[in-house]
């Protein structure tokens, strides 16, 4: 049987230095979350500027610490807001960015596109045009139909530095649709077909080899299975530079204990001392373990139906948090004005979908109409993958931090939802 978690460990989901007030209302980066609803509205996402930049600090500090010629590249994809690319690049990290979408993003955001770097395994044209055309600084080769490309479409005398993506063949131990390494994976070239690609790029007049790159999963709780994706791209010889990705996994559930980023880096550095050229210059591209605590989702409590299950439902759900539908994820949630304990609900959305289900069996203390509910840990792939279904108008970001709360990203208006129609 599940044990209902007290107070302190329902806090501990949130971004740190999360409180209650004295009135017993949960207060994130300084900003009382009912102050933040009832400027803002709901369902909001929520982010502790602060928590979100000492995070990106503690990264840089664990890996640099350990190995001098080292970057830390942020995976927009987890959320490629402006805002919060912006905060990366002023806390010193690269962007990793996938897609022309992200790529304009992180220009807007002020990032020197030499630390940009382009994922993609259906990169089009007019993405390689783009990275071209703003000067990126390496763009991660993941197929031969990429060479084809960025030959035919660079400019005479230019030069393209690269990185080529290996399947290191790890088997990880998360969702099947957070699994990259494995020898099935559409990601990459395994070693025999890299070894190939990387033969081309070296003899290619356009495009410099600089290195490889590698990737196991996402959501990953053991360091060991990231670590083991060092050696099969140490041994396709020595490159000035090695990415070994990222997929450090967040807490989402008081039963996980994912590893410290000291431990991941002591796990990384350790492979790469042993198998890597000491002089090389390392990458890792965190992006869940980055966000994910460091931000929560505000909703409105809009029906409360007793029945077999006592269902309270909410003013978003899969239009904003897809993670739970997509991947099976587990989330938990509170009330913010009664945190912690209470009866056993599920907490569902308004879709029109049976799946539309946020939290199965929580502890709510007597939910009503018109509560304020939060749902932690919703830094990753909550923002990145919002949707219109039903009519939903996409939700606002809204960056708290030392008692101000400032929009970053406005909510669609009606007129957004007709706004690309043509007659």
């Amino acid at each position: 049987m599940r044990t209902e978690p007290g107070v302190d460990d329902l806090l501990s989901l949130f971004p740190p230095g999360t409180h209650t007030d004295d009135d017993g209302t949960l207060v994130v980066g300084g900003c009382r979350l009912d102050d933040v609803a009832d400027e803002f509205g709901t369902p909001a996402i929520v982010v502790d500027e602060y928590a979100l930049r000492r995070r990106a600090r503690e990264y840089l500090n664990a890996f640099r610490s350990r190995w001098l010629r080292s970057d830390v590249a942020f995976a927009s994809k987890s959320f490629p807001c402006t805002a919060i690319q912006r905060v990366m690049v002023e806390e010193g990290l690269h962007l990793d960015v996938a897609g022309g979408g992200e790529i304009v993003t992180a220009i807007k955001a002020g990032a020197d596109p030499d630390r940009l770097l382009l994922h993609g395994n259906a990169k089009t044209d007019e993405e390689l045009e783009l990275a071209i055309e703003h000067g990126l600084g390496l763009v991660v080769i993941d197929n031969f139909d990429d060479i084809d490309r960025l030959e035919r479409l660079l400019p005479r005398g230019s030069r393209q530095r690269c990185l080529v993506r290996v399947i290191p063949g790890v088997e990880a131990a998360t969702h099947a649709s957070q699994a990259t390494g494995h020898a099935r994976s559409k990601f990459g070239l395994l070693p025999d077909a890299a070894r190939e690609a990387i033969a081309r790029v070296e003899h290619s007049p356009l495009l410099h080899l600089e290195g490889v790159h590698t990737h196991v999963g996402s959501q990953l709780l053991d360091v060991d299975q990231l670590a083991a994706a060092v050696a099969p791209i140490a041994a396709l010889g020595t490159f000035e530079t090695y990415d070994l990705g990222g997929g450090l996994g967040a807490r989402y559930t008081y039963d996980e204990h994912p590893p410290r980023v000291d431990d991941y880096a002591d796990a990384m550095i350790a492979q790469a001392r042993a198998l890597l050229p000491a002089d090389s210059r390392l990458i890792v591209e965190p992006g869940r373990s980055l966000v994910a605590r460091n931000a929560c989702t505000l909703y409105r409590v809009t029906t409360v139906k007793r029945g077999v299950l006592t269902h309270v439902a909410v003013d978003g759900g899969m239009g904003d948090n897809l993670e739970v539908s997509l991947t099976g994820q587990r989330f938990e949630a509170t009330l913010v004005a009664r945190v912690g304990g209470g009866e056993t609900v599920t907490v569902v959305g308004r879709h029109c979908e049976s799946g539309d289900q946020l939290v199965d069996g929580v502890a709510l203390r007597d939910p009503a109409v018109g509560d304020l509910l939060a749902v932690p840990v919703t830094g990753a792939y909550c923002y990145t993958m919002a949707n219109q279904y039903n009519g939903a108008r996409r939700v606002p970001v809204v960056l708290a931090r030392d008692g101000a709360a400032r929009l970053v990203v406005r909510r669609d208006t009606w007129q957004d939802l007709v706004s690309r129609d043509v007659d």
